[in-house]
């Protein structure tokens, strides 16, 4: 009957060592989401936050953008868990014009939009039949318009408030020539144009300090705020939410003080 009972209690005492094992295993389990984001300053953010989601259970396998219509595909069928590279206005664009459902989990920080030049240094300078390469999607085109708008150097047609094109220009006294080109290529266009409007992440990766060599540039007041994005059924998802939490830190806010010195602003 000793021998039972010894039996019994060492076969319980198994039993609740794998339980505590099992139990432990779920606690210190990682969660690998698959993210695509462009490279500045969306994945150097996410790097440097990496430890900290690391201990939240959460690992994250970044893709750097190539494709902005391709990444939200992606996104769209799974193959990415969500991305950071984009504003509202883009996102609702490429939903309607790719039948895609994509939402805005978290809006993180702005990029002020910057005209740049090689060959001149006060945007007073831009010759007449300036040529003007702007980026080619519809939403990042009528922003470039806007920006000149907003600095006197065109006028736009008053009926309209968004997806303004060259037609909806009313006044253009040096008859600016607006060049549509790929926004990763704005950068390599300084070579054949008088002037870019660029996006800054893009500006970034170029080796421009946007608040330096900028001729103009967006205020902290522009609406294209970056967001996280993502389908719907993962909007609530814990693992992004947990992504969300460090991205809205104060360990976050003060990298990308520190880090771009005003050229990315957290709206946190």
């Amino acid at each position: 009957m000793k021998k039972i009972w010894l039996l019994l209690i060492s076969t319980l005492f198994i039993v609740l060592a794998g339980c505590a094992d099992s139990g432990q295993a779920k606690k210190d389990e990682t969660v690998t989401l698959k993210v695509g984001a462009a490279s500045v300053p969306h994945a150097e953010v996410l790097e440097y936050l990496a430890d900290d989601l690391a201990k939240d259970g959460v690992k994250l396998n970044i893709s750097i953008l190539k494709d902005a219509v391709q990444t939200n595909q992606q996104t769209a069928d799974g193959e990415l868990d969500f991305n950071y590279f984009q504003h509202i206005p883009f996102l609702e664009q490429t939903n309607k014009e790719s039948n895609l459902d994509l939402v805005s989990v978290k809006g993180i920080h702005i990029e002020p939009f910057g005209v740049y030049s090689k060959t001149i240094n006060d945007i007073k300078d831009l010759p007449q039949n300036a040529k003007v390469a702007v980026p080619n999607d519809v939403v990042n085109f009528s922003r470039a318009l806007l920006l000149f708008k907003n600095n006197h150097l065109i006028e736009l047609d008053d009926a309209k408030k968004n997806d303004y094109t060259v037609e909806d220009i009313t006044k253009n006294e040096k008859n600016i020539q607006f060049i549509g080109v790929d926004s990763l290529l704005l950068v390599r266009s300084l070579d054949d144009v008088d002037a870019s409007a660029i996006n800054t992440n893009y500006a970034l990766e170029g080796g421009y300090n946007p608040l330096e060599d900028a001729l103009i540039m967006e205020g902290s007041d522009s609406p294209y705020v970056n967001i996280i994005a993502t389908t719907k059924e993962k909007q609530e998802d814990a693992a992004i939410q947990k992504v969300v939490k460090w991205l809205t830190s104060e360990k976050a806010r003060k990298f990308f003080e520190d880090q771009y010195k005003g050229a990315v602003v957290p709206v946190f």
